[in-house]
C-alpha cells in the first residue's frame, strides 16, 4: 500500500498500539507499524492486510530514521517511555514530523518537556506527549472548564474506575517509575513536583450518579500533575482513583484486559469527573465511557487529525490542552465518551 501521508505507529503490536492502528485505519490514514519484533508486526500486518511493516528498535537510530521517512507523524505507543520517548521524538525531529505518544509515566512526561522543548521550538514541529486517558483527558477536561482563563486556584481530578485490569505494558512502565522515585510517592503541591515517603491516604468522593459517593485513594498521582501546570498557572493538582481499581492495579494476580465486544474493548466503565477551583468560583467538567486503553485510540489519533489539518494553537512540545481548542476537541470525541462541560465557564 502507499505510505503517503502515513502515520508511523511505533510499538504498534501492544495493547494500546492496536487500538491506534485500528482508529487510524477507520479513518483512513495510511498506517506503518513499528517496533522491535519483526515477526510480530508482521503477524499484526497479515491479520489486518493494509498496514505497513517498517521494523526498528529505539538503540538503533538509523532503523528509527528508516521507520519514519517519509511519513506524517509518529505516535509512540511501546512503553517504558522513559526508554523510548527520548529516541523516538528525535527521529521525529530529525524526519521533520509530529511526535505523539501515550506516555502516563510522569518522569517520562517531565523529560520530554525538559529535553526536547528548545529543539521542537526552534523545528516549529509538534511534539505532544501523554495523548491519553491519563494525563490528556484530564488536561483537556480542566482546560475546558477553565474556559479562557489560563490560572487557577486548585485542580482535583477524580477517576471512577469500575475495575483496572493492567496490561503487561502498565505493569512494566510502573515498574520502572517506582525504580526511578526509589519507592517513594509524588505530588504537585507549591507549584512543583513533590517527592515524599507519605502512606497514601483516603477520602469520600461524591461521583455523579451511577457511581455516587466512593472511597478514593487521594494522591494517586497521574500524569495530569505534569500536562496541566505545563501551560496553566496553578499551584496544586491532585489526582484520586477509586479503591477498587486501585486494588485491582497493586494486585500481583489480576489479569489484563480481555475483550468483551467486537471493538475488542473490555468491560471496564469509567468517569472522570475534574472540579477545578479559581476566584472563589467552581467549576466541573466530566466525561464517561468504556476501557481506558481503548478510549486512548481516538484521544491520540484526533489529536494526530487535527495537528495535519492544521488545527493548532502552538507548536514545540506541548500538552493537549495548550495545543487544542480543548472544548471542541472533547465533542469531536462523543461517540466514543460522554461529555459534560460547564455551559458558562470562567
Amino acid at each position: 500500500m502507499s505510505t503517503a501521508g502515513a502515520v508511523v505507529v511505533y510499538g504498534a503490536t501492544g495493547h494500546t498500539g492496536r487500538f491506534v492502528v485500528a482508529e487510524l485505519r477507520r479513518r483512513g490514514f495510511a498506517t506503518i507499524v513499528s517496533g522491535r519484533d519483526a515477526a510480530r508486526l508482521e503477524a499484526l500486518a497479515a491479520e489486518r492486510g493494509d498496514v505497513t511493516v517498517r521494523p526498528a528498535t529505539v538503540d538503533d537510530a538509523a532503523s528509527l530514521d528508516r521507520a519514519l521517512a517519509g511519513a506524517a507523524a509518529v505516535v509512540n505507543c511501546a512503553g517504558p517511555f522513559a526508554v523510548t520517548a527520548g529516541p523516538v521524538v528525535e527521529a521525529a525531529l530529525r524526519a521533520g514530523i509530529p511526535y505523539l505518544d501515550v506516555a502516563a509515566e510522569i518522569e517520562a512526561n517531565v523529560s520530554t518537556f525538559a529535553d526536547h522543548a528548545e529543539a521542537a521550538r526552534k523545528a516549529g514541529t509538534p511534539v505532544l506527549p501523554a495523548m491519553a486517558f491519563y494525563g490528556g483527558l484530564g488536561d483537556l477536561l480542566v482546560t475546558a472548564a477553565l474556559g479562557e482563563r489560563t490560572t487557577a486556584d486548585v485542580v482535583h481530578v477524580a477517576y471512577g474506575l469500575s475495575s483496572w485490569h493492567p496490561t503487561a505494558g502498565t505493569r512494566a512502565a510502573g515498574q520502572v517509575s517506582q525504580r526511578r522515585r526509589a519507592g517513594r510517592r509524588v505530588r504537585f503541591a507549591d507549584g512543583a513536583l513533590q517527592y515524599h515517603d507519605d502512606e497514601p491516604s483516603q477520602q469520600e468522593w461524591l461521583f455523579p450518579e451511577p457511581l455516587g459517593r466512593r472511597t478514593v485513594i487521594a494522591e494517586f498521582t497521574m500524569a495530569d500533575v505534569v500536562t496541566v501546570p505545563s501551560h496553566l498557572a496553578v499551584p496544586e493538582v491532585r489526582t484520586y482513583m477509586t479503591v477498587e481499581a486501585a486494588r485491582d492495579l497493586a494486585e500481583e494476580d489480576t489479569p489484563e484486559p480481555e475483550p468483551v465486544d467486537a471493538l475488542g474493548r473490555s468491560d471496564q466503565t469509567f468517569l472522570v469527573d475534574v472540579l477545578v477551583q479559581a476566584g472563589g468560583v467552581r467549576r466541573r467538567a466530566r466525561a464517561r465511557g468504556r476501557d481506558i486503553y481503548a478510549v486512548t485510540a481516538p484521544l491520540v489519533v484526533e489529536a494526530v487529525q487535527r495537528i495535519l489539518d492544521g488545527r493548532t494553537r502552538t507548536t514545540g512540545v506541548a500538552s493537549a490542552g495548550a495545543m487544542f481548542d480543548a472544548a471542541d476537541f472533547l465533542r469531536a470525541l462523543e461517540p466514543y465518551l460522554s461529555v459534560e462541560l460547564p455551559q458558562h465557564p470562567y
